[in-house]
């Protein structure tokens, strides 16, 4: 087949909805009202094939992994490892013993600030972070500066919502030891430059730590094109059950870095002289893993792995930009974040209307929307807000669901009349 023939094939249809018709979530009425889901930057809700694999693994397989002989263990492991494996094709890992299961993204910067913290900070040393990213990407940093006398240097957003590359290397030093960035904002949906910032960074000699919990659901994640050394992501923003996520590490520094818990399955032997210690993954999964958890994340994959990734992308970015244009049709509405780069996010305040109120209303309604700081109370304080009311977009959105939020938008405002 020539390059012309290629071209000119149509593009996969997305079907949303075939797509929404998997999601037993959005079958319900809230307050009478069918329910209008805007919040998937939080959680997204979870298919059926996650709830059947999520059920699979609990009612025939609830056995622990790992080191057992019994057939339900070893199909249990069989599964639990099987899941890896799809969790490191899923961000193009070089193996599956550079992905660690955690809790989450929280639990994953944790695990890396301590650890890598320990071994590679000093006095007047510097961690780089922005001033977009979650707490969870800002708070260990600070207690590893306080543990070790670095210090945490901060790159500027712009108006628009931007980190641009520019602002990252006006802040890189020869002190700087890691940079740690988020991949997408949680409260603007920027999309930051992530390769060359790592470019940048690795010339420093800088580690280089990345937050993908908001990417890994709208954006292909290639840790090997971006040259990133940490990669963390949650099962739950990606379709998943809540509980786990994973740590991915370039081996060539996560098989260095010392153990951060102790316990069972990370020991090769133990004394009351001296304990030995595994490799990766077993080094950094010290006691039972969520089990259910991880095969169910593993089914979000396999989910996901069902849809052309450039036509799902085509139809989230359909809805946000309707939704971004659609929404300044709210009087006194004003958007927070504008960057030219963003996946789905739609934060903004409404004039008059606190949006903790902006919320409770909208989801008398049926439209569910997320208000507050949305961990990150210094990027509310760029903006000089309290808050933002956000809406976020998971792939069963429509452009009828943004209408709806519109509609109650203005019931809301005349209240406040």
């Amino acid at each position: 087949m020539t390059a012309t023939a290629r071209t000119t094939e149509p593009r996969p249809r997305f079907d949303v909805g075939r797509v929404r018709r998997d999601f037993p979530a959005l079958s319900q009425d809230v307050h009478e009202h069918p329910l209008v889901y805007l919040d998937s930057a939080a959680t997204a809700l979870k298919p059926q094939a996650v709830i059947d694999a999520v059920v699979q693994s609990m009612s025939r397989d609830s056995a622990n992994v790992s080191r057992g002989v019994h057939t339900l263990s070893q199909r249990a492991t069989l599964a639990f490892e099987a899941a890896r494996e799809k969790v490191a094709r899923f961000l193009n890992a070089r193996e599956a013993a550079e992905v660690v299961f955690v809790r989450g993204t929280t639990e994953a910067l944790n695990l890396v600030a301590n650890v890598l913290g320990s071994t590679r900070l000093g006095t007047d040393d510097e961690v780089l972070i922005t001033e977009l990213e979650h707490h969870s990407n800002l708070v260990p940093w600070q207690m590893a500066c306080e543990r070790t006398g670095a210090r945490l240097i901060v790159a500027p957003v712009t108006e628009a919502g931007e980190v641009t590359v520019d602002a990252v290397a006006d802040k890189l030093s020869k002190r700087t030891k890691i940079v740690a960035i988020a991949h997408v904002s949680n409260t603007l949906g920027t999309v930051l430059p992530v390769k060359q910032i790592a470019e940048l960074a690795h010339e420093r000699g800088a580690v280089v730590v990345v937050d993908g919990a908001q990417a890994a659901p709208h954006l292909p994640v290639d840790v090997q094109d971006l040259d990133v050394d940490f990669y963390a992501a949650s099962g739950h923003k990606v379709y998943g059950p809540t509980g786990i996520g994973v740590l991915y590490g370039r081996r060539e520094i996560f098989a260095e870095l010392p153990p951060w818990q102790g316990g069972g399955s990370m020991i090769h032997s133990v004394s009351f002289e001296k304990t030995t210690y595994k490799g990766l993954p077993e080094r950094f999964e010290a006691g039972t893993p969520d089990i259910s958890g991880a095969i169910g994340f593993g089914a979000a994959i396999d989910y996901l792995a069902g849809f052309d990734r450039d036509a799902l992308a085509a139809h989230e970015h359909d809805v946000l930009t309707y939704g971004m244009h659609a929404l300044q049709s709210v009087p006194g509405l004003r958007l927070i974040g504008r960057a030219p780069e963003k996946v789905g996010v739609i934060s903004f305040v409404v004039e008059g209307i606190h949006p903790h109120d902006l919320g409770t209303l909208l989801d008398g309604k049926g439209v569910a929307i997320r208000t507050g700081h949305h961990c990150t109370q210094p990027l509310m304080q760029r903006y000089s807000v309290p808050a933002t009311a956000r809406a976020s977009l998971g792939m069963y959105n429509t452009r009828e669901d943004i209408d709806r939020l519109i509609d109650a938008l203005h019931a809301a405002k005349e209240l406040f009349r």
